[in-house]
């Protein structure tokens, strides 16, 4: 069984959840959250220009059903009304159709209409990369370009608890750098110092953080036995934590397109999961994304003490 099979058996015995799929008028991002309700995941609310939707599933002979259509007339409205839905708490998620990522962010961190929290948003890639031992979580590749000190221990955080509803204990973080040493010309290096010491005085919790590590030796117990690295993280992370946006982009790319990594991407720190995937993302990649965002959902759930509404 594949880490991909591994995820779905474990939403098997949970009901599917809710979710505002926001403008999906491109044939990858229409069969992506069809698919995902066909394997029992979410309840998709197409939300989007109902004639384009329906034209487009008529054209590649997807059968609708009895798939919920709100009719907005483009992609701001879109957007706009997908997130008015999870206000309502007619969605318990949130999931980015063929819009750019800019149109459907801008409805999510609207001051008075969005779903913005106390806590800092961030992107995390699930890679499933197969010369690796289990999922690692790559974060942020994708939202925040260039984050601060205060940023990254939210980042950190956010990805330190979709490790636990993934069934992560104590999820081992990777700080990486160029390398492993602190040095003052290097700010990536005193962040990783920082963060690590944060940990210790619980501003972090949940996991256990290790840094600066380049990333031959966060990787690779070998390598770090090499450069006489005695960590319990090298070797064995979870979560690789990224300077900034570019190096993230570019570990995540690398792994997918030179190590035929799969990839599924979820959007934290709002008041819901957001399932922001590529619009270049396989309908494998959307449904990977689903199910993390399903056991999400579930664990908010649980949190709040109620079997469906989300936490006001």
């Amino acid at each position: 069984m594949t880490k991909y099979d591994e995820l779905l058996a474990r939403c098997k015995k949970l009901p599917p959840i809710p979710t505002a799929v926001a403008h999906p008028c491109e044939i990858t991002a229409l069969e992506g959250p069809l698919e995902a309700a066909e394997k029992g995941l979410i309840v998709p609310i197409l939300v989007g220009p109902a004639s384009k939707i329906r034209a487009l599933a008529k054209a590649n002979k997807i059968n609708l059903g009895k798939t919920e259509i709100i009719d907005a007339p483009h992609s701001h409205a879109s957007a706009a009304r997908a997130v008015e839905l999870v206000r309502e708490g007619k969605a318990e998620l949130l999931m980015k159709g063929s819009l750019h990522t800019d149109e459907l962010l801008g409805a999510v961190i609207a001051r008075e209409t969005g779903l913005r929290t106390q806590r800092r948003m961030s992107h995390v890639f699930l890679m499933d990369v197969p010369t690796y031992h289990k999922p690692i979580l790559i974060t942020d590749a994708a939202i925040n370009i260039a984050p601060t000190l205060e940023e990254k221990v939210d980042i950190c955080q956010n990805a330190i608890d979709i490790a636990h509803v993934m069934g992560v204990a104590n999820p081992k973080v990777a700080i990486l750098a160029a390398v492993e040493t602190v040095n003052s010309k290097m700010p990536s290096t005193i962040d990783a110092a920082a963060l690590c010491k944060m940990a210790d005085r619980k501003q972090i919790t949940g996991g256990i953080l290790d840094g600066p590590l380049a990333f031959d030796n966060a990787i690779s117990k070998e390598a770090a036995r090499i450069k006489g690295i005695d960590s319990e993280v090298a070797g064995d992370p979870d979560i690789l934590l990224v300077p900034d946006l570019e190096a993230g982009n570019m570990v995540a790319k690398l792994l997918t397109f030179l190590a035929k990594a799969d990839s599924a991407g979820l959007l934290l720190g709002a008041r819901v999961p957001i399932i922001l995937t590529s619009r270049a993302d396989s309908v494998r990649s959307r449904i990977a994304s689903c199910a993390v965002a399903m056991l999400a959902a579930h664990a908010r759930r649980g949190a709040d003490g109620k079997s469906g509404k989300k936490k006001k």
